[in-house]
């Protein structure tokens, strides 16, 4: 993650989110319409770009969850499959920056961990309702 060059999310509203974060070292753009956030960077699987989204997030036991969703799509997430690939990730919670290692939560770890980011963020219970496949719950585990 030594890569100087971040290449941000294109998404418009992602986009400025991930500015204002940066801008004000998390002070605006922790939360948004009140769910926390934080800035995932992940290198691109196939261009090895270091790519950067804000997600919403939950803890537990000093882990980070994020919900691999795509908004209940056919399809994972580009950013899922670029740290299934290469599980190296940076991080930025408020001020706070760090590398970590994610991972897929296992079946016998996830529905604690569900019922946790449902709390935070409802529709991700939808998502899974509409979505073929089952949505991952991804695990950051601190270096």
């Amino acid at each position: 993650m030594t890569d100087p060059e971040v290449h941000d999310s294109r998404t418009g509203w992602v986009a400025e989110h991930i500015r204002r974060y940066v801008e004000t070292d998390g002070a605006d753009g922790h939360m948004y319409q009140g769910w926390p956030t934080l800035l995932l960077t992940t290198r691109g699987r196939r261009s090895g770009m270091l790519r950067r989204t804000a997600l919403i997030y939950g803890q537990a036991d000093g882990r980070h969850l994020l919900v691999a969703s795509n908004a209940g799509s056919a399809e994972h997430p580009a950013r899922y499959l670029n740290l299934s690939e290469d599980p190296a990730v940076a991080v930025q919670v408020g001020p706070d920056r760090f590398t970590a290692r994610a991972r897929t939560a296992t079946e016998e770890e996830k529905p604690p961990l569900w019922r946790l980011m449902t709390s935070i963020f409802p529709l991700y219970d939808k998502y899974q309702a509409e979505a073929p496949r089952d949505i991952p719950l991804v695990i950051l585990e601190r270096d």
